[in-house]
């Protein structure tokens, strides 16, 4: 068993995930947590040890006569996760969680014994802005004590009792079979009196409770049940539940490519990534996220001139400047590590289709609009007019190039998405309008199809007058551009089954060849595996779809949780994690092999 302080054979998919829909960490086999930001999933880490070593801070367990086996599981249909670690002497069972969030957040952990005796010890390490600053600490009693930093304050309330020495708390448990203890951290702003404590066992169940509850419309009844319903479950816990917001993953920089320099921050909403998880969910039964997202779209992108960035903040801030982290050795030794993302500023254009088309949809669907669709009326007109004046530039596309903008295919072809959406809106409200833009539709549909598609290739191309393929073409059938047995996507399919399909998995497109302003190789991406089953089951190959589909549930960690990447030379997870496009794709591909069409777009109405 691998020592709780050896950091050299860590792996991404090693980690759990717990959450409260505002912030969450990552917790290790071992039980060590290593990631954890308070108070909102964007906010700096005060436990950043998975980006370093346990001095950047982390929270982990020693068990005297060492570790012998671990089991881990969530409770149930729950982000409550169980541990048991059986030591020479006995086994315990480590319960990890996240109340709903009170007067401040809060992480327990409670500690039973199962079987014979067990001695272990705790070992917290609080390292704020994100590893660097050790707290100033006060201790209240023999078992709570409250450290500070700035603007952070963080209370324990233990069981045991606490001592705080060489930077770090420690306290010494002994139990018995069916005896337990209790460790409750809680954050709260510095200026604020200290928060009562919480009661442990209630709080469990009533975090029981809630995911019961937040999952009562599920309405899934295929085959995939299990895996479906632990995706739809991540996806809950990477909403911001006071905003409405969603983060594309809850960690900063964890690698695409091991010791590379392929590593960004995720904590922040991404249009494209949130809408596409709003639709994987209501595929599901789950609307009400859908609203509060689309409540919160409309609070982020409004205004005038109106300027759609493709993420933002979890508050709805427009900004999230890019930094380093020099004092972190990173992930597998992965530099830089990164903080905030420059892609911010970025055109993207595919996100104003992505966006327009979920206005539409949330519409046709009566979610979240209380003004009689006056808001979503005035975000369509003004996002199709800003897009007009920009469909025809080139931009950095779905995969955030950081080299020279270029007229990307994927992204043209959501132009038209957004085109053709705009003109249904309008196809009762203002007719003259609407038929402006079903006209640019097919403009832009026709300049797709002449300039996407190259003829000597036999295949759809990354960007215009280029011939690198790209997995993201593969959307173009899923947006109902294209059918996917038109003799194109026929072609496509076969170009990238020859040249991105490596050891069974689709890579996004050749990274040693990309003009993406960076170095180095990358894994297969997730999301893009699943575009294929999707199209596969399209064009009448159903067999290869679920062998897919299936090859890519094995590839999941134990507790059913994908990154963004995998490995295509080990049972490796790579990337930030877990990575909501990966499970948001996971359940519009299950919903498609067991016959589901809910959320498909209508195919273009001028095929050629």
């Amino acid at each position: 068993m691998t020592d709780n302080n050896d950091t050299s054979q860590r792996q991404i998919g090693d980690y759990a995930l717990i959450s409260d829909c505002e912030t969450a960490a990552l917790i290790g086999r071992t039980g060590a947590i290593e990631w954890l930001c308070f108070p909102r999933f964007d906010s700096e880490a005060c436990m950043a040890a998975i980006l370093g070593d346990e001095d950047n801070g982390c929270w982990h367990f020693e068990f005297d006569g060492g570790i012998e086996h671990i089991e881990r599981r969530y409770r149930g249909d729950s982000l409550i996760l169980e541990t048991d670690i059986t030591c020479p002497s006995g086994k315990v069972r480590l319960i990890d969680f996240m109340p709903q969030r009170g007067v401040a957040p809060d992480i327990v952990r409670i500690v039973e014994c199962l079987d014979g005796h067990v001695h272990l010890t705790s070992e917290l390490f609080l390292r704020f802005d994100y590893g660097r600053i050790h707290p100033l600490v006060r201790q209240c009693s023999s078992e709570r004590a409250i450290a500070i930093s700035g603007p952070d304050a963080v209370s324990l309330d233990f069981d045991a009792q606490i001592e705080f020495s060489d930077r770090r708390f420690t306290s010494q448990v002994s139990l018995h079979k069916g005896e337990s203890s209790s460790f409750v951290l809680t954050w709260f702003p510095s200026h604020h009196d200290v928060p009562d404590r919480l009661d442990p066992k209630a709080a469990l169940q009533e975090t029981e409770e809630f995911w019961r509850n937040s999952i009562r419309n599920f309405d899934y009844g295929g085959r995939y049940r299990d895996a479906v319903m632990r995706s739809v479950l991540v996806l809950k816990g990477l909403i911001h539940l006071p905003t409405g917001s969603f983060v594309a993953a809850p960690t900063s920089s964890l690698p695409e490519n091991p010791g590379g320099g392929r590593n960004w921050d995720y904590r922040y909403c991404w249009l494209r990534d949130a809408t596409l998880a709003v639709q994987a969910l209501t595929r599901v039964g789950l609307h009400e996220e859908a609203g509060a997202w689309i409540g919160w779209l409309r609070r982020a992108v409004g205004g005038d001139p109106i300027d759609l960035r493709p993420f933002y903040t979890l508050m709805g801030e427009p900004r999230a400047l890019e930094w380093e982290a020099p004092w972190l050795s990173g992930f597998m030794q992965s530099r830089p590590v990164r903080f905030g993302n420059d892609a911010q500023g970025q055109l993207q254009l595919d996100t104003y289709g992505e966006v327009i088309d979920a206005l539409y949809r949330a519409a046709e669907m009566g979610i979240g609009d209380d003004s009689g669709h006056e808001d979503t009326d005035l975000l369509i007109r003004m996002l199709a007019s800003k897009l007009e004046d920009l469909w025809q530039c080139p931009d950095a596309g779905i995969w955030e190039s950081r080299g020279e903008p270029r007229h990307h295919v994927y992204s043209k072809a959501m132009c038209w998405v957004a085109f053709d959406r705009a003109a249904a809106w309008l196809e009762e409200r203002d007719p003259d309008l609407s038929r402006h833009y079903r006209d640019l539709a097919r403009t832009v549909r026709k300049d797709v199809l002449d300039n996407g598609y190259d003829s000597d290739r036999r295949s759809f191309v990354q960007a215009y007058g280029e011939k690198q393929l790209d997995a993201a073409v593969l959307r173009l059938p899923l947006v109902g551009l294209i059918e996917a047995d038109d003799e194109r996507m026929l072609n496509t399919v076969e170009a990238i089954e020859r040249e991105l399909v490596t050891e069974g998995l689709v890579r996004r497109y050749v990274a040693e060849e990309a003009q993406d302003g960076l170095e180095g190789a990358e894994g297969a991406f997730v999301a893009a595996c699943y575009w294929l089953v999707d199209v596969w089951y399209r064009q009448g190959r159903e067999t290869e779809a679920r062998e897919m589909f299936e090859r890519l549930l094995t590839r999941a960690n134990d507790l059913g949780l994908l990154a963004e990447e995998l490995s295509l030379k080990e049972d490796m997870q790579l990337g930030n994690f877990p990575q909501a496009l990966s499970h948001l794709s996971l359940i519009t591909a299950a919903d498609r092999l067991t016959g589901g069409t809910c959320g498909d777009r209508p195919p273009a109405q001028d095929t050629q």
